[in-house]
């Protein structure tokens, strides 16, 4: 998605104190939801909402109590976003048993592609925790997180998986 299709989306802050992710970034067209994303600590939204829009409210309940107590029941229809490839991987995600993990290279064994197409996908995931891109792991370890390998991003993978558990 281009940035100036980007800046059409109105976007909100959401907080979560119990969570080492700290703060979400919600993203929506006014409609429906169209972004779920993770805001580090140097990174704030040019205007975000001070107000939740309603058609955020659900979704917005259901990532406050995943962050209390890790659970798999999204109810949030998500709208199609991404190339052909990368829905398949998204949706092959959203089958990964919470509590487990899969490498890169398994899933791109059963989608007939690349261990790097997988993690780009996963790179691209608009609708983090929703769509569990933490739950793929490289074959000798971790992998990365949020589009970074080190650091608080991949400290807070660690989390998400032993919260999971």
């Amino acid at each position: 998605m281009s940035q100036s299709q980007k800046k059409h989306f109105q976007q909100v802050v959401l907080n979560l104190p119990t969570s080492p992710i700290k703060r979400l970034l919600l993203e929506t067209d006014g409609k429906v939801i169209q972004g779920v994303s993770m805001l580090f600590d140097d990174e704030m939204p040019e205007e975000p909402l001070t107000d939740m829009p309603e058609c955020l409210s659900v979704v917005a309940k259901q990532l406050l109590d995943y962050s209390l107590k890790a659970h798999n029941m999204w109810v949030e229809d998500l709208p199609e976003k991404g190339t052909l490839f990368q829905r398949k991987v998204w949706c092959y995600l959203q089958n990964i048993p919470m509590g487990t993990t899969q490498s890169y290279g398994q899933i791109a064994k059963v989608l007939n592609s690349s261990a790097r197409a997988v993690g780009n996908a996963c790179r691209q995931n608009p609708f983090l925790l929703i769509i569990p891109c933490h739950r793929v792991v490289k074959s000798t370890g971790i992998g990365g997180f949020g589009g970074k390998v080190d650091g608080e991003a991949v400290a807070i993978k660690h989390w998400l998986l032993a919260h999971e558990k």
